[in-house]
């Protein structure tokens, strides 16, 4: 079943979004947030959506505005494609290959769960960027809340999917890195999600017989094509992400971890480490990127013009007095 956040009239509502783009509003409830919130799992999801079924039908999702599916509690983001490891760490960091400790876990950093954005919004430039870049991915919501989970149980937490977008500042980016405490502005303005959330038993039958979705995933800038790859090529399951995001802690309703982005053109960056080049160039206000999941969807912005940064002094040398 499929859950889309949406903007109709001056109201917002959450709808149950049929295989033809109607939305079915469901009684009494402005958003998914709310009703993840309550930790009922997937099984109370898909029932509220069969109730919602039965109510007259609103919209067609073409003729509203799209909000992000939910309000994440926090978004965790990994890593775990070894070709956008690759061409990256080439582009961004200006070395090769890939770092012998990346293979021992699934490693994530923490991005910000207030700076989203829906398909269809603009993306404003990061202040003080020149060298914007996109990063697909696919997002797993958490629906039920765990701690020090198995893979096996971990399977029961994930409430449904969504296309998850990761903008990047590449030249932000590139120069925090050498702080030593992984990105900040660089990955900080925006994250788009959307265009709806699936629940997690519609994607069961593109599973493989290793537990990962085979599902393609399409890259576009400007309406041509350049990213094609398959979320199967992850390196670990969304699974073994969960499990390991609630080692010694807890994973709770509305968390949203995400994939990491693809390989093969995923993003411009893992292009320029591979070509030596940026080939395409960097993204720039005009430019719009598309991005399509095979079984979720397709989520579409275009950049426009940022704010200027703020001016700020450089760290000062301060004299180290003691008391």
């Amino acid at each position: 079943m499929r859950f889309a956040a949406y903007e109709h009239h001056d109201r917002r509502r959450l709808a149950v979004v049929d295989d033809h783009g109607v939305l079915y509003p469901v009684p009494g409830v402005r958003s998914l947030t709310e009703v993840i919130a309550a930790g009922d799992g997937t099984g109370a999801l898909l029932d509220l959506g069969a109730a919602t079924l039965d109510v007259p039908p609103g919209p067609h999702i073409s003729e509203v505005r799209l909000l992000p599916p939910l309000q994440p509690a926090s978004v965790r983001d990994f890593v775990t494609f070894e070709e956008h490891v690759e061409g990256v760490r080439r582009s961004v960091e200006g070395t090769g290959g890939v770092p012998e400790q990346w293979y021992a876990a699934p490693t994530f950093y923490f991005t910000n769960p207030h700076a989203l954005y829906a398909s269809g919004d603009d993306i404003p430039m990061p202040p003080g960027s020149a060298v914007l870049d996109f990063e697909l991915e696919v997002a797993a919501v958490i629906g039920r809340e765990g701690r020090d989970l198995t893979p096996e149980q971990a399977r029961e937490n994930i409430i449904g999917y969504t296309v998850f977008n990761d903008w990047s500042a590449r030249d932000l980016q590139s120069a925090e890195m050498k702080v030593g405490l992984g990105p900040c502005k660089g990955k900080d303005t925006a994250t788009t999600l959307g265009p709806v959330l699936v629940t997690a038993d519609e994607l069961d039958p593109y599973r493989d017989d290793d537990g990962f979705l085979r599902l393609a995933l399409t890259a576009e800038v400007n309406g041509e094509i350049v990213g094609e790859d398959l979320l199967s090529n992850m390196s670990w399951t969304f699974e073994e992400m969960v499990a390991y995001a609630s080692r010694g802690t807890r994973v709770v309703p509305g968390d949203v971890l995400g994939s990491g982005t693809c390989g093969n053109g995923g993003c411009l960056a893992e292009l320029w480490g591979v070509r030596g080049e940026k080939t395409p160039p960097p993204l720039k206000p005009g430019d719009t990127v598309t991005l399509t999941v095979e079984g979720i969807g397709t989520v579409s912005n275009t950049v426009v013009p940022g704010a200027d940064p703020v001016p700020l002094p450089t760290g000062r040398r301060r004299p180290r007095e003691r008391p």
